[in-house]
């Protein structure tokens, strides 16, 4: 899978691509969006050290991270879209940054230390999907109840047939 990443990198590939492929960061070009932000997907793993070089580079505004079940039963995603903001700029870069793991063991370093914005936005995604951002520094339920089993967001979670009213009075 690897040389898929190292292989695509010349495919699709916008400006940030091509300076993560000259700085030898692996990643996989996805195209445009309608608006032509950049997508780009990255590996669990390398996300951490891309997350820095992103800072480094100038995105500086996490503007949004969030998560969704791609399949019942396949992959589930977090997504997280930044913005490169200067003074005076009228139309800032952005990117689109997409990061697929497994159900079984899904594992995402947070990028909490770096963007502090990333802290309750991660912790929804955990909440909701179950995705553990490891090093984040509160993640606990920030939705559901503590004693909430599951995770509602997921595409085969199967909802309950009563919901038990804890301090509702």
């Amino acid at each position: 899978m690897l040389d898929t990443y190292k292989n695509n990198t010349t495919q699709i590939q916008g400006r940030l691509s091509a300076w993560l492929a000259k700085h030898k960061l692996p990643h996989r070009p996805l195209g445009f969006d309608y608006q032509g932000v950049e997508i780009l997907q990255i590996r669990s793993e390398n996300w951490l050290s891309i997350a820095v070089a992103l800072y480094v580079y100038g995105f500086n505004y996490l503007r949004s991270q969030c998560a969704y079940d791609v399949a019942p039963g396949g992959m589930l995603a977090s997504v997280y879209h930044f913005t490169k903001i200067q003074d005076n700029a009228d139309q800032p870069e952005e990117i689109c940054i997409k990061i697929f793991v497994s159900r079984q063991n899904p594992k995402i370093p947070s990028v909490f230390w770096i963007w502090k914005s990333a802290d309750f936005q991660e912790r929804e995604s955990y909440d909701m999907l179950g995705i553990y951002y490891e090093n984040h520094p509160r993640l606990k339920r920030i939705l559901m109840p503590d004693t909430w089993i599951g995770w509602p967001l997921r595409k085969d979670y199967i909802v309950p047939d009563f919901y038990e009213l804890q301090d509702a009075y």
